[in-house]
């Protein structure tokens, strides 16, 4: 049987599928956003500024060899026809990467270096196993069901990054002033919340969460038959690569659309990256702050997918990217609007002081208002771009497209951190480093608008 004619996978593969999101999102939301990067930040950099320029370089070095490599990775896929063996490959140095975050410690400048390293190798692998299982979407589920199934996928992955916080700030990561988890808890195993081991232990955490949940896709969701073997699938992939390359037109139809994603992609994986970060900075928030934050933020992204993907379906991925887009373009402008004792670029407020409590000031709030709805618009939108993807794209070439799909999302996915880090350190101040985000959202959705997409 060819590939084009095997059939769709069953309710335990596709629920296989669907657990790779759940495995791999911990690492996005504990390590890359709201526990990690601002421990990383706040307490093992110098300061807030050059942790901010730091963390920035070492994901522009991640971004740029995922932007090479993603491509050529892809149409060897397609080729020799495997992609769960590619998944179990590049999952080794996810799970290394993460591991090794666990020597980070405050005030040790020594451990920075590794410590950025360790970050780059599991974002390398996070990226690359990720790409192999968005290839496997158009040989689990007919097209009219494309769209509602990456939305659940994503839905999936945003609670499990929600419980893996969760697990993190009620029971791991405590306060060093009080020793206390956000349940009012000691640190279980014995945690030291002077050395910050609870935040240095959602490292080993996201490895060996990542580890048990990716099981079940390993023994129960279909792969797709070999067709050739791995010499003979390097040379006719990168043949194919080359061919299609050459046939891209950046002006229209698909070549648009990944021009569009790669730069509008870029603005929200810097948003991310920086947003815990910046309020780190900002406000002072320490580890449970930024996690309640990240708590409420995820509980919107998972009702943001969810929705998403049935928008999606009945009225085509388009218009879910589109609104998306303007409503993070929105909110950039908001958050460049908010400093620590002002809001609306210049009315002044009360800022937060010792003692007031969770988010007692008015920039606080409106900045948590703000981290809200970027979740609510941020899930619809990754969900929604790998839909149309799909719908994009020939069946028998999935791998390949998603290989330039994460090109598209990486090959100036260093500019974005690359530019927030190097504006901060000109400026020796976060608040500019983060002004640059808006233009990616605004030029991205111009892009897309000149796209047509298919609804099935």
């Amino acid at each position: 049987m060819t590939e084009n004619a095997a059939p769709y996978a069953s309710r335990r593969g596709i629920a296989g599928w669907l657990m790779f999101d759940w495995a791999a999102q911990p690492f996005y939301t504990l390590i890359t956003t709201f526990v990690f990067a601002p421990f990383f930040a706040s307490a093992v950099a110098a300061d807030p500024a050059s942790g901010q320029a730091q963390w920035g370089f070492a994901t522009a070095a991640a971004g740029i060899v995922i932007a090479l490599m993603s491509p050529v990775l892809g149409a060897i896929a397609d080729e020799s026809g495997r992609r769960k063996r590619w998944i179990l490959v590049f999952s080794v140095p996810l799970v290394i990467g993460c591991a090794l975050l666990w020597q980070a410690r405050p005030g040790a400048p020594e451990t920075v270096a590794l410590t950025l390293f360790a970050f780059v190798l599991a974002t390398i692998g996070a990226e690359f196993a990720t790409l192999f299982n968005n290839a496997m979407i158009p040989h689990l589920v007919p097209p009219e069901r494309v769209g509602r199934l990456s939305g659940t996928g994503w839905a999936i992955g945003y609670v499990g990054g929600l419980l893996s916080l969760v697990l993190t700030l009620g029971f791991l990561a405590a306060s060093p002033e009080t020793g206390k988890t956000l349940l009012g808890l000691s640190p279980v195993f014995g945690l030291d919340a002077a050395a910050r081991e609870g935040d240095r232990a959602s490292g080993p955490l996201s490895a060996l969460w990542y580890i048990v949940f990716l099981t079940p896709m390993m023994l129960f969701t279909p792969d797709t038959p070999a067709k050739a073997a791995l010499g003979d699938a390097v040379r006719a992939g990168l043949a194919r690569l080359r061919a299609t390359l050459g046939a891209l037109d950046l002006r229209h139809g698909l070549g648009r659309f990944l021009l569009a994603n790669m730069i509008y992609q870029d603005g929200l994986v810097a948003l991310f990256a920086f947003g815990g970060i910046y309020a780190a900075g900002t406000f002072g928030w320490e580890t449970i702050e930024i996690g309640i934050f990240g708590i409420l933020l995820t509980i919107t992204g998972t009702l943001g997918a969810w929705i998403g993907g049935k928008l999606d379906d009945r009225l085509g991925p388009k218009p879910v990217i589109l609104g998306a887009l303007v409503v993070l373009s929105l909110v950039a402008i908001a958050i460049l609007s908010i400093t620590r004792e002002s809001i609306l670029f210049g009315i002044a407020v009360e800022g937060p002081r010792p003692g007031d409590g969770l988010f007692a000031s008015t920039p606080e709030r409106l900045y948590v208002a703000l981290g809200l709805l970027i979740g609510l618009v941020a899930g619809p939108m990754q969900a929604g771009s790998r839909s149309a993807l799909v719908r994009l794209t020939p069946r028998a070439q999935a791998g390949q497209f998603f290989g330039l799909f994460a090109l598209a999302g990486k090959v100036t996915s260093f500019m974005g951190p690359l530019l927030v880090g190097l504006v901060t350190t000109l400026t020796a101040s976060q608040r500019p480093g983060m002004a640059v985000l808006l233009a990616f959202f605004v030029i991205g959705a111009w892009l897309l608008k000149g796209v047509a997409i298919t609804r099935s």
